[in-house]
Order: structure tokens, then sequence, then C-alpha cells
């Protein structure tokens, strides 16, 4: 098996990926075993939490605290209120907080150990160095997810040290995404419908994940096309959304915006050292696709930076 990497390009190179978007493909799976890994859900039901959605809200949203669901929801952005509702503030009463965060941390290190191998390695250790500069680098001015996670004591273990600053860097990013949503006038189940149109996502399948009614959508739906970003009309399905030339400019003007505010931490650490990073990290995010098929479909639109193929 070999691991292809393609350098990181910073943000003024013409025609190259954005630096801060090269690099959250580069890092993401590492933290994205915290909800997918088949350890997580159990770690989640040894607690009581029956079922994904109370074990993903109660982890991702512990270190807020015993917060109510009207600031999870406003958080994390483009959950139906009432689908929050369902799982908080309900989660608290079965397990607090602490035993949550305490919970995601031995999970994230049974899911890593288990897809790893050796995690006491020279380039696991030098990789955690760099990912946590870069961390350390991040604003949490206006980006509560990124500063609550930020504010939690680091763990001792390299490789938990390289998760939990992934975990900073993505919920600082995706504060930033948010951000820029606002900005740009969408709100979370229009920018649903839009990124579905972008990614060429099935609507149905990202609808029911974040707990949309289809009357909701469609509703979304006729907004973005009254604003010329949907085509109207585009089909009798959610699946069908064709976003216009001025809905496909929009949408790159946010995800511009989203790198941008997101690469402080990659300007901070460097190009050098950001390559670095990259090619220490492709060799263990290869082992993290290899552990399972858990990351195979993920609502996050995510392809990591790294292929394998044998050779």
């Amino acid at each position: 098996m070999t691991t292809r990497t393609t350098p990181v390009t910073s943000p003024e190179a013409a025609g190259g990926e954005h630096r801060a978007r090269r690099m959250w493909r580069a890092l993401e799976p590492l933290h994205a075993v915290t909800y997918f890994a088949p350890e997580a859900r159990a770690t989640g039901e040894s607690l009581g939490l029956r079922g994904f959605w109370r074990g993903y809200f109660g982890q991702r949203a512990a270190p807020l605290g015993p917060v109510p669901a009207e600031v999870v929801t406003a958080l994390f952005y483009n959950f139906a209120p009432g689908f929050v509702a369902r799982s908080v503030p309900e989660v608290w009463s079965v397990a607090t907080p602490a035993q949550l965060l305490d919970a995601r941390l031995a999970a994230v290190d049974a899911a890593l150990r288990r897809a790893l191998g050796d995690v006491g390695s020279a380039e696991v250790a030098e990789a955690a160095e760099l990912a946590r500069a870069a961390a350390a680098a991040a604003s949490t001015a206006g980006r509560a997810l990124a500063a609550a996670n930020a504010a939690l004591p680091w763990p001792d273990a390299p490789h938990l040290v390289l998760w939990q600053a992934q975990t900073i860097l993505r919920e600082q990013r995706g504060d930033g995404h948010v951000a820029a949503l606002v900005a740009a006038g969408i709100d979370p189940v229009e920018a649903l419908v839009v990124f579905a149109g972008a990614q060429d996502l099935a609507g149905d399948w990202l609808r029911e994940r974040r707990g949309w009614t289809v009357e909701e959508w469609e509703a979304a739906r006729a907004r973005l096309a009254d604003r010329g970003l949907v085509e109207p009309g585009a089909g009798e399905t959610v699946a069908d959304t064709v976003l216009t030339e001025a809905g496909r400019r929009l949408c790159a003007e946010v995800e511009a915006r989203t790198d941008a505010l997101a690469d402080e931490a990659w300007r901070a650490l460097g190009d050098a050292r950001a390559e670095r990073l990259v090619a220490l990290a492709g060799p263990l995010v290869e082992r993290v696709l290899a552990a399972g098929d858990f990351l195979e479909r993920n609502p996050m639109g995510m392809r990591p930076l790294v292929s394998a193929g044998s050779g």
C-alpha cells in the first residue's frame, strides 16, 4: 500500500487548493473517529445513551457544559431544532458533560489504537507537536465550539494530542463556516440544500440526517429559487436540487470565506511545517480509513487528502 499526497498550497497560489482546506482534508479523518468509529457508539451506549444521535450530540456538545437545546442548535447550525431537542437536554440527565468528555477520549483512544497500531512512534509524536502548535495559533474569538475545546486540558499521549489539536482546528473552521453562512444570508436548512446541490449528495439522505421534514426542505428550496440560487422545480424529489450559476458562485464565496477564516493557524505554522504535517498525517489517515468503512459515506462531504493504492 502506498500513500499519495499533494503539497500544501499557499492561499496566494493561482489555481491551487486553499492551504486551510487542504489541511482540513489532510487531518479531519483523525477527528471523525470521534463520532463514526464503532468505539464511539459503544462508549456512548455504555453510559446509557441509546442510538447514534444522543451520543453524537452529547459528546460533541460536552465541552460547552450542560447547555440547552437552543444553544446546541445555534452552534451546530444545520440541524433541525426539533431533532436536537430529541436528545438535548435529556442527555445531560443520563451522563454529565464530564462523563461524556471522559467517554469520548476513551473511545478515541481505543479507535486510534486499533487503527494506527503503533501510537507511540516518533512520527505520531512529531505530527502531534505540529498540530498542537497550529491549534494554539488558531483564534477562538467569537468561536464558541473552538473555544470550549481549546479550554480542555491536553491529554498526555501524542496520538490523543494530535486528535485534540484537530478537534480544536476543525471546530474553529466550523465556527467560521457558520459565520460565513450567516453573512451570506443562508439559513440552516438552506445551507443543506445548497450543500447537497454543490456536492451532488442525495438530498433525502442528508435531510434525514439533519432532522428536517420534506416540507421544510422544499420551502427552503423555494426560497433559494426565489433568490435565483437554485433552479425552480428542478425535480420531484429533494435529491434533484440544481444550483444556478449564481448559486454556484455564492457557494464558492462561502467556501472561500471559510478557508480564509481558517487560515490563521496555518499561516502561523508556515508552509514548510504544514507540508511536513501532511506528510506525517498521510500514513496515519490511510490506516484510519483502512480500519473500517465508517467514513465511506458521511454527511460532511469530506474527501480525504490521501488515497490508498496497491504497490
